[in-house]
């Protein structure tokens, strides 16, 4: 009599370290995609503000597609149509790209709320001592208005750390992709997202209780 063959098999300490790995890429994805997102959402705020008119007609409509559109539409159709322009990335890097720029159109508008948060008579005060508009930028509105909206970006940052999950799509084994993997295997789907949501829980606590400890920091 032939054995019965099974394609399912138990959660095991190979599984969880599986998790961890895909924990580690989703950090990866995340760290890289809200750092290069924030860069170019600042200067996409600064030009909003400074721009007025011209950015707002311009720019503006731009970031509220990449804010409006969901996420996970994004991602496929820029993976999809990519090819099409001689851009053959692979999810990682679209995912990257998509993120980042969706980081940026979000981020656009907390800098720009920083920016105005600085009132106009502290700027009149820094260029009347002799600082030229860059170093007003540098020594007065950005760490001003910085910590006006520093919450405002954490919130911003978590968000996509969540929202990363959706990369999965895309093939890209993430925490939420490497957990479906087990799913199947392992037919233990509470246990599974109960240790996924965990992993999420370690990656995005340490990152709320500093930015709360940073802002009582800056309050005294």
């Amino acid at each position: 009599m032939q054995p019965t063959v099974s394609f399912f098999s138990g959660f095991n300490i190979n599984d969880l370290w599986f998790l961890g790995e895909a924990a580690l890429r989703t950090l990866w994805i995340s760290v890289l995609s809200i750092s290069i997102g924030t860069v170019i959402g600042v200067v996409c705020g600064w030009l909003l503000y400074e721009g007025k008119l011209a950015a707002t007609l311009t720019l503006a409509p731009v970031l509220d597609i990449f804010r409006s559109v969901p996420l996970i539409i994004q991602l496929v159709l820029f993976y999809n149509f990519a090819p099409i322009v001689g851009l053959n990335l692979d999810p990682f890097a679209s995912g990257v790209v998509i993120l980042s720029i969706y980081t940026a159109a979000l981020v656009a508008n907390v800098a720009r709320g920083g920016i105005e948060a600085v009132g106009d008579p502290m700027r009149r005060a820094a260029r009347s001592l002799g600082m030229t508009y860059w170093q007003d930028l540098r020594y007065v509105v950005f760490p001003i208005g910085g910590r006006a909206v520093f919450p405002a970006w954490v919130g911003v940052a978590l968000g996509v750390m969540k929202d990363s999950a959706l990369v999965s799509v895309l093939g890209y084994v993430e925490l939420l992709k490497a957990s479906q993997i087990l799913i199947t295997r392992t037919q233990e789907p509470f246990l599974i997202l109960t240790i996924a949501g965990a992993f999420y829980f370690a990656l995005s606590y340490p990152i709320s209780r500093y930015s709360a400890s940073l802002e009582k920091r800056w309050a005294q």
